[in-house]
């Protein structure tokens, strides 16, 4: 830490603002797991509720910022920004995806950064996109992704480019921002990282750069990158980046023997049934929904069209799939209502069919989708006393969590990096929820059954 001081050591060491709340839990997991108490805020918290949780070391709040525009984000982000600011952490990260999910209309990630320079002012934001752990790899400036069928550029990735809101056409962050903001940019590539950060940190720096891109592939130049981050906290307290910010300052920690290698965290024990929503469109999520069908899993499709039409079609679609996950339940069955399975099923024609003739705005839609997946949830839990969940799908699970009535969630067992099982808190009757937020292009093929078995980790998932 920056001194020795008894008021010090009870700061946390981090805290971050999410931009979607599955990659705001992401960044919870890996800290918890890591042997940092930490929880994850659906809103700023009251006295009572941050007087809760007044011990973790890693606080968190989560939004839906990746689906709003410009406008929205300069309404609705200082104040989470401030009241985490104000916790006197060394770091306050801007939370965003692996995938960098962004455009200068929606979920503007150059946007974030002029905001967060406003509450946190720093001579320049590191953006730290890539997590190894997670098949995330930046070089040269340009990210990756690995998914099922391997790895590819991001903007050939065959989900990023075919992203219902923000396809992804450049893999270059740094020129992908330059749309978003007119600060400028500068690279701390592989060949700086394993040679001397630090002097091209200055040299940046010392040309008025204010955004640092920082390349990572490994354990070697993401430990890097950590120490880098946090030995220039004071001038670089505020970031930008994936949950490789975590994973890289974890690292730095363990090596530098400020914290000590974590305990295992083992399973939360297996259950009869769990509910689950999905809004992704993903190819990934598609492989896990046929893998759950053939595998005790009642798969109930969610006509998305009715969102873009009378309020009574969208509430006579909830209240069918409702009955029909209440049947499953008694059955023995684990309901899974989904909107979509990959990208280019006749559900998706239909939908964008319906929302054409509407007139409505896909941003609109999608959120509506959301939040209808989160009222078939809540009413599922409900009428059939299941306690473990899933949502999947990153703007579904802000979205869908929100119809919840939770206000906080804390790591309990991990599967996959950044799709961790949590336990939730709320005043509501789903106080003490076991969840799972799970990003679409997140999770091993058997993901759903994972999170019935409890999840905790395993060598080989899939």
């Amino acid at each position: 830490m920056s001194d020795n001081t008894a008021e010090a050591a009870k700061r946390p060491w981090v805290t971050w603002f999410g931009d979607d709340f599955t990659g705001s839990a992401a960044v919870m997991e890996v800290l918890a797991f890591a042997g940092l108490p930490s929880v994850l805020f659906t809103d700023i918290p009251d006295d009572r509720l941050a007087a809760r949780f007044g011990d973790c070391q890693g606080i968190g709040i989560a939004s839906t910022a990746r689906s709003h525009g410009p406008d929205w984000m300069a309404a609705n982000l200082p104040a989470p920004l401030a009241w985490l600011h104000g916790l006197g952490a060394p770091i306050l990260h801007y939370k965003i995806c692996s995938t960098f999910d962004s455009s200068p209309e929606t979920g503007s990630i150059g946007r974030a950064i002029e905001i967060g320079l406003g509450i946190r002012p720093a001579r320049a934001v590191p953006l730290l996109t890539a997590a190894p752990t997670m098949r995330r790899y930046q070089t040269f400036g340009h990210l990756f992704a690995g998914g099922l069928d391997g790895v590819a550029r991001l903007d050939r990735h065959p989900v990023m480019a075919h992203h219902p809101v923000t396809p992804m056409a450049e893999a270059d962050l740094l020129r992908h921002l330059s749309k978003q903001t007119d600060l400028p940019g500068g690279l701390i590539d592989l060949e700086a990282m394993a040679a001397d950060p630090q002097a091209r940190l200055s040299d940046l720096l010392g040309d008025g750069v204010r955004i640092l891109s920082l390349d990572s592939i490994d354990a070697v130049s993401e430990t890097a990158a950590g120490a880098l981050i946090w030995q220039n906290s004071a001038d670089l307290g505020f970031v930008a980046g994936s949950q490789g910010v975590e994973y890289a300052l974890i690292r730095h920690w363990q090596q530098s023997g400020l914290l000590p290698e974590p305990e295992s965290v083992g399973s939360a024990g297996a259950v009869d049934r769990i509910a689950a929503v999905s809004g992704s469109i993903s190819p990934i999520t598609a492989r896990q929904l046929d893998w759950a069908g053939r595998n005790g899993f009642a798969l109930l499709a969610f006509d998305a069209s009715t969102v873009c039409g009378p309020a009574e079609s969208l509430e006579a679609e909830e209240n069918r799939l409702v009955e029909a996950a209440s049947i499953a339940a008694e059955r023995g069955g684990s309901p899974l209502v989904y909107s979509a399975r990959g990208h280019d099923g006749p559900e998706i024609s239909r939908f964008r069919k319906a929302l054409r003739e509407s007139g409505m705005d896909a941003a609109t839609a999608n959120r509506q989708i959301g939040e209808a997946l989160g009222r078939i949830l809540d009413r599922i839990l409900r009428a059939t006393g299941i306690r473990r969940a899933v949502i999947s799908g990153g703007d579904s699970s802000g979205h869908g969590m929100r119809q919840l009535g939770l206000s906080a969630l804390v790591a309990k067992a991990p599967t996959i990096p950044g799709a961790a099982l949590c336990t939730a808190h709320g005043e509501g009757p789903h106080d003490g929820l076991e969840i799972a937020l799970k990003g679409g292009q997140m999770g091993s093929e058997d993901y759903f059954g994972w999170i019935r078995d409890g999840g905790g980790a395993r060598s080989n998932p899939g």
